[in-house]
């Protein structure tokens, strides 16, 4: 962990759902070098696999990580969450209060099913970036996919609850609206800090690639051709 002799004292937290780009969009205000180092810090077991051996599991532990890994130079940190990992830290610590000046990012995409179909293909192959070797077949399974697609609706409206019941107003990026303008993404956090046109992301440190292709088109009109006339009671 980096040592600073002073923690950072603002930020933002990137809440969203799985496989909703946010990897994506992390890297994109990473790569800027003014806008924190966001990533999944409230996932003890996936930072020690993915290069911090030494991660801790208790939250108020890794709320100092935020505060230094996660933050840049200028005092700036971030970090995204999902709804379960909400759930679970909430009963040992108010993470909200802990964070100073937090303020909140609302990542979702506009094409639900396209995330589904995205989650279930990486779950059967365990292929969660292009670059990673796929590890079995991708099968399709309508059912599969629509409990993705059931999980996905919950937890955007998890957060609608979530930030409701603090009368708060994130701010919305749409996975789509980011693939087709990144900085635009980028100025609308970079607003928080008053460093819009100064925060400019890199498209050069950018590793990541779309996993959609044929199967995925493929799996999408035969789910839609078993599912769009199902009556909804009938598949809960």
């Amino acid at each position: 962990m980096i040592e600073r002799a002073n923690p950072a004292n603002r930020g933002y937290a990137i809440c969203t759902s799985g496989r909703s780009g946010s990897n994506l969009l992390c890297q994109y205000l990473s790569s800027t070098g003014m806008l924190g180092n966001p990533l999944e810090y409230f996932n003890g077991s996936g930072r020690r696999l993915l290069g911090y051996p030494e991660y801790p599991d208790d939250p108020s532990k890794q709320i100092d990580w935020i505060l230094t890994e996660g933050a840049t130079p200028n005092g700036i940190y971030g970090l995204k969450i999902f709804p379960a990992q909400v759930e679970q830290i909430e009963k040992s610590i108010r993470w909200t209060e802990l964070l100073p000046d937090l303020k909140f990012v609302l990542l979702k995409r506009r094409d639900i099913l396209g995330q589904a179909l995205s989650a279930v293909r990486a779950l059967q192959t365990e292929q969660w970036r292009a670059s990673m070797p796929a590890q079995g077949p991708a099968l399709y399974d309508g059912a599969q996919i629509y409990e993705r697609l059931q999980i996905a609706a919950r937890d955007y409206a998890r957060w609608d609850i979530f930030f409701a019941r603090r009368a708060v107003a994130a701010t919305v990026i749409v996975y789509e609206d980011l693939l087709a303008d990144p900085q635009s993404a980028v100025d609308q956090v970079a607003d928080f800090f008053g460093l819009r046109g100064q925060a400019r992301a890199a498209g050069e440190r950018i590793d990541l690639k779309s996993q959609r292709d044929a199967i995925t088109e493929e799996w999408r009109a035969r789910f839609l051709d078993e599912y769009r006339d199902r009556n909804e009671l009938d598949l809960l």
